[in-house]
C-alpha cells in the first residue's frame, strides 16, 4: 500500500524559509506526480505546487516565484523550498500522490495522501 510521510515543517518568522519533504513507499515513485496541498484553519485545501514524472512543475499564483517542488528518484523523496515565507501561507501542507502524467490542482484526483506537516509563520 503506497504511503507519504512529510516532514520539515515548524515556526518561522515572515520573510523566513523552510523545506518540506515528502517520503514515499509503497510502490509510489518516480512515474507519480506528487503535488503539495495546504489547508490553513478553516479554510478548504488549496492547491500549493507539484511535480511529474517528467520534472515539470506548476504552481499557484499565489506561491509562484516563491516556492519550488523538486524531486530526488534515487531518495524517493519529493521537496518544497519554501522562501520569503508570508503569514498567509500557515496551514498544514499535505503531499498527494497521482497516476496522472501530469499535476493537476484538484485534490479529488489524488489516489495517496500523508498526514501533513504543520507550517506557521509569525508577522
Amino acid at each position: 500500500q503506497g504511503q507519504l510521510v512529510e516532514s520539515g515543517g515548524g515556526l518561522v518568522q515572515t520573510g523566513g524559509s523552510l523545506r518540506l519533504s515528502c517520503a514515499a513507499s509503497g510502490g509510489i515513485g518516480r512515474s507519480n506526480t506528487i503535488t503539495w496541498f495546504r489547508q490553513g484553519s478553516g479554510k478548504d485545501r488549496e492547491f500549493v505546487g507539484g511535480i511529474d514524472w517528467s520534472g515539470s512543475t506548476d504552481y499557484s499564483e499565489s506561491v509562484k516565484g516563491r516556492f519550488t517542488v523538486s524531486r530526488d528518484n534515487a531518495k524517493n523523496t519529493v521537496y518544497l523550498q519554501m522562501n520569503n515565507l508570508k503569514p498567509e501561507d500557515t496551514a498544514k501542507y499535505y503531499c498527494a500522490a497521482s497516476v496522472s502524467s501530469v499535476v493537476t490542482p484538484r485534490p479529488e484526483h489524488y489516489d495517496y495522501w500523508g498526514r501533513g506537516t504543520q507550517v506557521t509563520v509569525s508577522s
